[in-house]
């Protein structure tokens, strides 16, 4: 089946056998983490979907819901370099970029590269460092490169931040500012495991000996995956859908949602729609489909905008989150 596309012509069949063998590497890597995270399987797949994707991921989550141990299984499985940095009120930018050190026996600076240069790095607590080291992290995750003294440095890829925030504990927090929670292209809420999943939790950290997560996929395998989720197949209903539902959050009353005007400061930003398509590709590259479907858009749609969207004093004093707002656009726009 032939489907023209713009000036090209797109072979669907032959798109929809070649993403079914080349993401076949996804069940590879998912059989291998479950060797050490039991349960959260939403939170891994959202993991891949980032990596994918190339995008970054705000993790919201109580301590101990196996956040380290995800990201740390995932580098492990790709054999990528990890790096885990804690956030901390007295961490200097140059405490994660890196700095320059004289050199009294060359009697010159040398460069001294700090965590950052890693392929998976778990910044912890984000929101206990200050705004500088904030911004720091941030460029590098925009620009994909550090600047030391007088020289820039390309961060290698895949280059994925995932970042986590502590949603119970708020003293001595310096909030992340709008613009740059807009950069992270997830925003994942993390909950707690099922009773069942628990006990097996239980069991396994009772053994000796823990799993050990072999390598099992190539960073180039990933790249190369990166590469062909942009090569899966949209259709313009599926980008006007998408249009829809970002549109919504801007302006409710095209929509006929009068009743959630009064509870959004601010609607989601271009990034929101560019996101929405690349995790909609992504997800359906994981599901193994060389196509998007609705479906693919509503899955991904709560974790692309839930950090998206500006709530008023309003909606705060009535207990509506963005959440909630999400929802109702989603019931409100047109399925294609």
């Amino acid at each position: 089946m032939e489907i023209i596309s713009g000036n090209t012509t797109v072979d669907i069949a032959a798109l929809n056998e070649r993403i079914n063998r080349e993401s076949a590497f996804v069940d590879v890597l998912n059989l291998e983490l479950g060797k050490a995270i039991i349960g959260q399987k939403y939170m891994v797949e959202r993991l891949m979907l980032a990596m994918l994707a190339n995008g970054h991921i705000l993790l919201e989550g109580v301590p101990g819901l196996a956040k380290t141990l995800a990201i740390k299984s995932l580098a492990s499985a790709i054999h990528a370099k990890f790096s885990r940095i804690q956030f901390t009120p007295d961490l200097l930018p140059g405490d994660l970029t890196g700095t320059m050190i004289f050199n009294q026996k060359e009697n010159n600076f040398t460069v001294k590269k700090g965590p950052i240069f890693a392929n998976l790095i778990l910044a912890d607590e984000i929101n206990r460092a200050p705004a500088k080291v904030q911004s720091a992290l941030l460029e590098a995750m925009q620009e994909k490169q550090v600047t030391i003294g007088e020289n820039s440095y390309k961060l290698e890829e895949p280059f994925l931040v995932l970042a986590t925030q502590n949603p119970i504990e708020q003293e001595g927090t310096y909030p992340l500012p709008e613009a740059q929670v807009d950069r992270f292209m997830l925003k994942v809420v993390v909950t707690y495991p099922k009773k069942e999943e628990e006990r097996m939790i239980i069991r396994q950290n009772m053994q000796l000996a823990g799993q050990t997560i072999n390598p099992v996929v190539r960073q180039e395998d990933i790249l190369n995956a990166r590469k062909t989720v942009r090569e899966v197949y949209m259709d313009e209903k599926i980008e006007r859908y998408i249009l829809d539902i970002v549109f919504a959050t801007r302006n409710p009353e095209d929509y006929k949602l009068n009743k959630i005007k009064s509870f959004i400061n601010y609607g989601a930003s271009p990034r929101a729609s560019i996101n929405l398509a690349l995790a909609s590709k992504a997800y359906a590259f994981i599901k193994r489909r060389g196509y998007v479907i609705p479906e693919d858009v509503r899955a991904i749609c709560f974790d692309v905008m839930r950090h998206r969207i500006g709530l008023t004093y309003e909606a705060e004093a009535e207990n509506i989150n963005s959440e909630e707002i999400i929802s109702e656009i989603l019931n409100a726009v047109e399925v294609p």
